[in-house]
């Protein structure tokens, strides 16, 4: 499998902003997460059609907890977290829809895998200004994880295009990216940075 580049939006950026940088971004990552946990439906439709009409694919696109969006736009998937529904009721009412989720144990892992997730975001791995305070779970911890289950498993938390390589050796299928794109002085030079270390 291809190793997979997610960037996710901050959920702190004005739409135009996240339209402007998704849409220069968008032919060097894999996906790009919606994460707007402030937004309404009616305010997250409105991001995904500005999206769609600067030319972002809605193959690329994955809406954070908001099913009935994703579905109402046809975008590629769903991320769900613990205060979302759950996988196995999502995936049989809509079997076609690519669903992650948000795991930070071996067992939260495991429980994903089991209900029939696509695969699991994993983190936080590095220290990270989104976990001030929070003790990183490290790359060993990623490890166990990546060998235990079959599912893809995408790391996130405080990744910097150096730690590219030790993340692959741990076993990841793919990294995500938060801030460090989105809120990046550049954030396509930036891309481009974990692009290359990719």
């Amino acid at each position: 499998m291809k190793k997979q580049l997610h960037v996710i939006s901050t959920g702190r950026q004005p739409t135009e902003q996240v339209v402007a940088i998704a849409s220069r971004i968008h032919p060097y990552v894999d996906a790009i997460h919606l994460r707007e946990k402030e937004k309404t439906a009616k305010e997250l439709a409105e991001m995904i059609e500005a999206l769609l009409s600067n030319g972002v694919p809605k193959e690329k696109l994955i809406v954070n907890d908001r099913i009935d969006v994703a579905i109402a736009y046809g975008v590629k998937g769903v991320q769900l977290a613990y205060h979302s529904l759950p996988v196995q009721k999502v995936k049989a009412s809509f079997p076609a829809l690519f669903v992650g989720c948000s795991v930070h144990s071996l067992s939260e892992a495991k429980k994903a895998e089991n209900s029939g997730a696509d695969y699991c975001l994993y983190g936080h791995v590095f220290p990270t200004e989104c976990k001030a305070g929070v003790l990183p779970r490290g790359v060993e911890t990623l490890a166990q994880i990546a060998v235990a289950v079959r599912i893809p498993v995408i790391a996130i938390g405080g990744i910097q295009p150096h730690h590219v390589p030790s993340i692959w050796e741990a076993g990841a299928d793919g990294i995500a990216v938060m801030s460090g794109v989105f809120l990046a002085e550049d954030p396509l030079a930036q891309v481009k940075s974990y692009a290359q270390m990719m």
